[in-house]
């Protein structure tokens, strides 16, 4: 909080604090009393768990909450997240008329400045992405964005944008009036208590041991901020957070400020910038930040701060004078120097831990955490109560992070990183430096020698695309690899190409209740014969997707499920927690396998050519054992691109041969931009792209491939968004203008009003134009025109109602 000290503790108007005694069992205990320990206990006694507790060790708001310069800006990459901080906006405006508490909401704005081309555009994307979030936005000329803020230097500024319901709050006067709702409702708060070992039986929490005694409780939210590894270790998880330094000025008074302003965000310079009792904060978050190693942060640290670091904020106190001149002449108060958490890919974590059940994480909020904490808390509170936050939150799910990247030295290299891009255009196709190699495919090696441009997935180094000579130039206009991924998109449209899909999540599930676990857990045709592969929806209890998966049965009793590289963790665990009363294993065998798409007209030829011959015989959504280079290989005649072939799966150790075998008969490499090009042309979802768990197979277009005799999880669910008229909502966008380079979440809009958003997009090279999967929320019609918004600029496209490219007819070439 800017000043010269700590803020009093929220909890001083007198309460029992540390001085009660604990209960003997709580259902909900929640560690940390930050911003988001007091949310989620405030959502919890509003959810109806008003004998949860909150155990904090030292004071309420110590840590990092109270020295938060605590912005509010709602505007997030994804709608759900923006969701999530317009929930954090609705509830700090009514926290006070609730408790009658102030939380000092300051609504007066933010505004963005661009100072070079491409901040413009990504600015300008911004505010096409609030419009078709809901949210109040408007582009400003350089002149009129001086008029907001008359001490600003605008004579290198290209435009801005302004919001105008943005705004910041007092952080430990949130926090006050949070911890007055929880107690109105039997919220009960422990301070100076800490956790000394969290107890667990068969996989499950019972309870914490803490300074003070023994709580059972049947859930832990750990909301313990920059301790949260620490925290989260003492019950087996792993929670891949590390806290940084972050720096911000405060100055004494200075002529010409006059009352609140806009919080102003020169991005360009790392800087934002705002008053603050008649004086200026101003912030950074600076290209490389600095690590604070474990153990730094001791159980004292409370409310302290890290020693001022002048020599370290100099660049960014330089360009802070180039856009305020009077900081000059300002006297300064005080560089504050505390810690902030960030998680290696700069979203917090929030949900239950794959590692124990009812261990729950709402941390690493990587300097968000007063405009997250609102909504933040109140879906980790719904995750406790419900089984399932209150919207789609995958991208902060807390089981989307590979084990390796819980790793201290790969944390040590990475925060310092994820601090400098807090400010970073979003460039498509770019890409973490630190911290990578985690994990090599049993390709790698073959991949760079062809020249493969990595990019790395769940610690994966993946091929984006082959033949990269350097490094390519990030823009938002035709990019460097545009030819590079045209040359394999052909190369698999005309002759053969070679896609690996080895870093897929790989489940075994083997047991006599296999087939029936799976028809519970799956709402496609799973009971078919051994040999068959089926593509099924995994739904949930309210008939939405958890995941998607396709699945090859082996045997009668033994299954081999295909998941996302990135959710093989969180599919893994969800499952595992349906086989109660089944007699069933299931196993993660994902770094046992290689899997090699061959695809193509020339795919069969080639085949038949390294000894699989009969491999032409395997039907469509079927697999069998052939020999392939003298290696043995399950072929399954399935294609994510819309081209004919085989997905080759065999041990790892075997993929060397088999590809060089595969190389030198005339096939060549094709990486993964060049699968979504075409994946995109054939109209196919993906998770969390176009499939969620905010959306059920109806919406998808999908419901036809579920089972009509039900008996799978979600079908009651499914039935009745049927009798509710529920209908497709997933279009297919080809546009008109080939020079358009849609990125994604851009707005669709038909005579001026929006009604959808884009969801996958890429140029689509067999079709020859730029092509976008889409989600509507009104009909639209095969032919019918609309208008896409890409950076304020609309581009005309016209709408499919199934695949732009159709391989149907496309002939497979083969040995005679």
């Amino acid at each position: 909080m800017p000043g010269d000290a700590p803020p009093p503790s929220p909890s001083s108007s007198g309460h029992a604090g540390g001085r009660a005694r604990l209960p003997e069992h709580a259902s909900v205990v929640v560690i940390g009393g930050g911003i988001m320990g007091c949310s989620t206990l405030y959502h919890l006694a509003e959810m109806g768990a008003g004998d949860a507790i909150l155990i904090e060790r030292n004071q309420l708001t110590s840590g990092t909450t109270w020295h938060s310069a605590a912005q509010v800006r709602a505007l997030r990459h994804s709608r759900n997240l923006t969701r999530l901080i317009q929930y954090s906006v609705d509830l700090y405006g009514r926290l006070e008329e609730e408790t009658g508490q102030a939380v000092g909401w300051i609504q007066k704005g933010s505004l963005s400045i661009a100072t070079n081309p491409d901040r413009l555009t990504h600015i300008r994307r911004q505010e096409a992405l609030a419009r078709a979030y809901g949210i109040d936005t408007r582009s400003l000329s350089p002149g009129e964005a001086s008029e907001i803020w008359p001490l600003m230097r605008a004579d290198d500024i290209l435009g801005a944008v302004f919001s105008p319901d943005d705004g910041r709050v007092s952080p430990s006067d949130v926090c006050a009036a949070l911890v007055k709702g929880a107690r109105a409702r039997g919220g009960r708060i422990f301070e100076e208590t800490g956790i000394t070992g969290i107890l667990t039986e068969n996989g499950r929490v019972r309870g914490v041991e803490t300074t003070k005694g023994t709580v059972a409780c049947d859930a832990i939210a750990v909301c313990a901020g920059l301790w949260s590894r620490e925290v989260a270790a003492l019950g087996g998880a792993a929670a891949p957070l590390l806290a940084c330094e972050h720096f911000y000025l405060l100055t004494r008074p200075v002529p010409g400020m006059s009352g609140n302003m806009p919080t102003l965000s020169d991005h360009d310079s790392h800087l934002y910038i705002r008053d603050d009792s008649g004086g200026l904060l101003v912030g950074c978050f600076e290209p490389m930040g600095k690590p604070i190693a474990p153990g730094t942060l001791g159980e004292t640290f409370a409310f302290g701060l890290l020693p001022e670091d002048w020599d370290h904020f100099e660049p960014m106190m330089l360009n802070a004078l180039h856009r305020l001149p009077a900081l000059e002449t300002a006297e300064v108060k005080m560089l504050l120097n505390g810690p902030e958490s960030f998680t290696p890919d700069g979203t917090f974590m929030l949900g239950e831990t794959a590692e124990t059940r009812g261990l729950f994480l709402g941390c690493g909020m990587n300097s968000v955490g007063l405009a997250a904490g609102g909504g933040a808390g109140m879906n980790l509170a719904h995750t406790i109560v419900h089984g399932h936050p209150a919207y789609d939150l995958t991208e902060a799910d807390a089981k989307r992070f590979a084990p390796v990247f819980n790793s201290l030295e790969h944390l040590m290299a990475r925060a310092p990183e994820v601090l400098g891009t807090h400010y970073d255009i979003a460039y498509p196709g770019k890409q973490f430096k630190t911290a990578r190699s985690l994990r090599r495919l049993p390709l790698d090696a073959q991949y760079r020698a062809a020249g493969a441009h990595m990019g790395q997935v769940y610690g994966w180094e993946r091929p984006l695309y082959f033949g990269a000579a350097a490094a390519p130039r990030l823009t938002f206009d035709r990019p460097d690899w545009f030819d590079t991924v045209r040359a394999e998109v052909m190369a698999a449209h005309e002759h053969a190409a070679i896609f690996d899909a080895s870093p897929f999540g790989k489940i075994e599930v083997a047991g006599p209740d296999a087939e029936a676990f799976l028809l519970r857990c799956c709402a496609g045709h799973v009971g078919r014969a051994p040999g068959s592969v089926i593509y099924t929806a995994v739904l949930n209890a309210r008939g939405t997707y958890e995941t998607d998966i396709t699945a090859q049965r082996l045997s009668e009793t033994r299954y081999r499920l295909f998941v996302g590289t990135a959710s093989i963790r969180r599919d893994l665990s969800w499952l595992t927690r349906q086989t109660d009363g089944f007699n069933v294993a299931l196993r993660d065998v994902t770094e046992d396998y290689a899997v090699l798409g061959l695809m193509g007209p020339d795919a069969a030829r080639i085949a038949q050519g390294l000894g699989a011959r009969d491999i032409g015989a395997i039907g469509y959504f079927k697999h069998a054992v052939v020999t392939m280079a003298g290696r043995a290989v399950r072929a399954a005649r399935i294609s994510y691109v819309g081209e004919a072939g085989w997905e080759l799966t065999c041990a790892a150790g075997d993929a060397p041969a088999l590809y060089a075998a595969m190389a030198e008969a005339g096939a060549v490499p094709a990486g993964l931009y060049a699968q979504t090009s075409m994946r995109i042309e054939k109209g196919f979802c993906a998770m969390g792209h176009e499939l969620d768990s905010d959306v059920s197979p109806i919406a998808a277009g999908l419901a036809g491939l579920t089972r009509k005799s039900g008996g799978f999880l979600g079908a009651d669910a499914l039935r009745e968004r049927q009798s509710r008229g529920e209908t497709g909502s997933i279009v297919s966008l080809a546009f008109q203008d080939k020079a358009a380079v849609p990125l994604g979440h851009e707005p669709v809009l038909v005579e001026g009003a929006i009604i959808g958003q884009t969801t996958s997009c890429a140029y689509g090279h067999r079709v020859g134009a730029p092509v976008a999967l889409a989600f509507v929320d009104r009909p639209v019609a095969n032919g019918d025109i609309v208008s896409v918004d890409i950076a304020g600029v609309q581009f005309a496209a016209t709408v499919a109602s199934g695949p732009l490219f159709d391989p149907a007819g496309a002939r497979m070439r083969s040995k005679g």
